[in-house]
């Protein structure tokens, strides 16, 4: 049994791979703007505090200036202090003494740095000048408030971008495969009447040329191989169909030659002739069973026949085989009226008759059942005493040309497979089981 493959979707794929790396791109946009933001965040504050610091040793602390100071410190919450090693001159209205205990540590050659109190991380600036010393304190929550909003606002707008963007791709790929499934549409419409080069609307994808090249090469291979099966079977119809209606010729010679003088002889003929009949029919129906696609039935002739006489006159006709190696049937045929092909359906019973007569053994049994189930479809059951066959002979009756080997029993190996095909085109259904009676179960199933 062949395994399942796992399919996937192009079409999904190409979505999902494009809005992939539409958001890898974005996410790598977005940290080179968070570190770029960070970078000028951190330049601009720090210059507020040298500025500050400017202020604090150059200016004159009137009234204005120091409400100049007292609103930069509010503004950007930076706390200053300006002493000299014996007084403190100012410092801003919230300072924290506690500020005075801090260790800063990563001081810059700028006097920038760093410094922890109480759990929150500080940034601190310290300057001396004409002994008087600046030292400054800011939260880095406060650098960073205003570049976390713009943060925010620039991640919404990457996942609006990213969802319209899945919108578009959306629409715009489903739009470009419309001309796949064009293509799909067009192959799968293709038979064994309709041979001819597919065509793509223009403008054509460049990406299916090639495909679309090497399937016109396969058509057109294909119908050269049809156009020469279709002249073998014609040569082999009319090869074969003359001798047959030669010998069917010389029988009628022969049974009104000995009419009169041998009766028994004219009988035996009769039956040759029938059988030469047949074989006739046979060889029709198996030329046109060739011909045949198992997906194009229109062409079958139908008609309603009982089942239970094709399957008497399949008994009737190797009766001589049977009583050779003296098998017994044991028939429970229920009367099955079907619709389909008498004729292909008489030579798939004979052949599934004639297999079970073959390999089972002198003195053997072959029950043959016909019922009709309850849902109006019709089972028929062949299955014959002898060996059990092993699994993996089991597994491939049905295949052309096979055959078991180890077996002294005579034929092509096309007579299981040949069913198969016969059953196949009247949409039924046919299975190979192992049978109670030790030999071979064949089950068919005609559908109502």
């Amino acid at each position: 049994m062949t395994d399942i493959q796992p399919t996937v979707s192009l079409q999904k794929k190409l979505v999902k791979t494009s809005v992939i790396s539409s958001i890898v791109a974005g996410l790598i946009a977005f940290v080179l703007l968070m570190a770029l933001t960070v970078y000028q965040t951190m330049d601009v504050h720090d210059e507020i505090m040298d500025e500050i610091s400017d202020m604090l040793l150059v200016s004159d602390l009137s009234a204005s200036s120091g409400n100049q100071l007292d609103e930069l410190s509010d503004e950007f919450d930076i706390e200053y202090q300006l002493s000299t090693p014996s007084h403190l001159l100012t410092h801003s209205p919230e300072f924290n003494p506690a500020y005075e205990r801090i260790t800063p540590s990563y001081v810059s050659s700028k006097g920038y740095g760093y410094a922890w109190l109480n759990g929150t991380l500080m940034r601190t600036y310290s300057f001396d000048q004409d002994q008087q010393h600046v030292s400054m304190y800011q939260p880095m929550t406060e650098r960073f408030k205003d570049a976390l909003q713009s943060l925010l606002g620039y991640a919404l707008i990457l996942l609006i971008l990213w969802l319209i963007q899945w919108f578009i791709l959306k629409y715009s790929v489903r739009k470009q495969f419309i001309s796949i499934h064009e293509l799909s549409n067009e192959i799968s419409a293709k038979n064994a009447h309709d041979l001819t080069p597919i065509q793509q609307k223009s403008p054509a994808l460049e990406e299916l040329q090639p495909m679309v090249l090497q399937l016109n090469q396969m058509l057109l291979r294909l119908d050269h191989s049809l156009q020469a099966e279709q002249r073998f079977t014609a040569d082999a119809s009319h090869e074969l169909r003359s001798p047959l209606s030669a010998i069917q010729m010389r029988l009628q010679l022969l049974k009104r030659k000995y009419a009169d003088t041998a009766p028994t002889l004219a009988q035996d003929m009769n039956q040759i002739s029938t059988d030469v009949a047949r074989g006739t029919q046979v060889l029709e129906n198996l030329l046109l069973l060739a011909r045949l696609d198992p997906s194009q039935t229109t062409e079958l002739p139908h008609e309603q026949f009982d089942l239970t006489d094709t399957i008497q006159a399949v008994i009737k006709s190797l009766h001589p085989f049977a009583l050779e190696k003296q098998v017994t049937f044991d028939l429970q045929l229920e009367n099955s009226v079907i619709d389909a092909n008498k004729d292909l359906i008489f030579t798939c019973v004979r052949n599934l008759i004639d297999n079970a007569i073959r390999y089972t053994p002198n003195n053997g049994q072959i029950k043959i059942q016909l019922a009709n189930n309850a849902d109006g479809s019709t089972q028929v059951i062949i299955e014959n005493s002898g060996q059990t066959l092993p699994e993996e002979v089991l597994n491939r009756l049905g295949e052309r040309f096979y055959r078991q080997l180890g077996t002294k029993t005579t034929g092509s190996g096309l007579g299981l497979s040949i069913c198969k095909k016969i059953i196949d085109l009247h949409q039924a259904g046919i299975a190979f089981t192992h049978s109670e009676l030790g030999g071979l179960k064949v089950t068919i199933h005609f559908s109502r």
